[in-house]
């Protein structure tokens, strides 16, 4: 699977040039021209790097460096045409893994792009593993292991089978008796409040990572990240 980027620029031609040489070398590329616009596609998608202008409206590149470092170590390249040291550090010291000043070359930016992703993939603890983090959340599929802030969670096989169940189809509403047909099995003749009952322990064990998964009344649940 390719690396996604997101590139947030509201310079038309800046941002068609730079997605253009993003696409040219097989990486897949959003597009966002304001703040607000570019956390609503972060929060969404599975993003490995961001470029980020810093002058963008509705809320500034500064603001949205700082609001996607609370929730990931997701890749970071700030697009600035202040050059000024004061502006560079600030960028650091908000998380940002690189800062590039305007004008630029797209050709060195690239290079700057594949070498930081290279270099991430290189340190990263989890390659060959099949990891999935979701903000707080981290799942170990080869490990069987659940964690929440770094810390492993206590979870029954039930509990962790119904919460892969929900992340591996993220949107998707279940009805209770299809997830008792897939996790119990179709021979299950119990309580058929079974889901409601592991859902609520397991909502507890998450603690702050049980906001991901949302009660349709009336039909069932569903894990959603927004």
């Amino acid at each position: 699977m390719s690396n996604s980027i997101l590139v947030v620029e509201d310079e038309k031609r800046m941002i068609e040039i730079i997605c253009d040489y993003i696409e040219s070398e097989g990486y897949a590329v959003y597009k966002a021209a304001d703040g607000l616009e570019a956390m609503d596609i972060f929060d969404n998608n599975d993003i490995n790097l961001v470029i980020l202008d810093i002058m963008i409206p509705k809320l500034d590149g500064w603001s949205v460096c700082r609001r996607i470092r609370k929730k990931s170590d997701t890749l970071i390249i700030i697009l600035s045409a202040r050059s000024d040291e004061d502006d560079k550090l600030l960028g650091f010291e908000l998380g940002a893994d690189e800062y590039v000043t305007k004008p630029f070359s797209p050709k060195v930016l690239m290079a700057r792009v594949k070498a930081l992703l290279k270099r991430f993939e290189n340190n990263c603890p989890y390659n060959n593993r099949n990891i999935t983090i979701i903000d707080e959340l981290c799942i170990d599929k080869d490990a069987y292991k659940v964690l929440v802030n770094n810390k492993e969670l206590n979870l029954t096989i039930k509990e962790y089978e119904l919460l892969l169940k929900l992340v591996d189809n993220k949107g998707k509403v279940f009805k209770r008796d299809v997830l008792i047909n897939s996790i119990w099995g179709y021979d299950y003749f119990g309580d058929g409040r079974v889901i409601d009952t592991n859902i609520k322990t397991l909502r507890k064990k998450l603690g702050i990572c049980s906001k991901f998964i949302k009660t349709v009344i009336g039909v069932g649940y569903k894990f959603e990240v927004k």
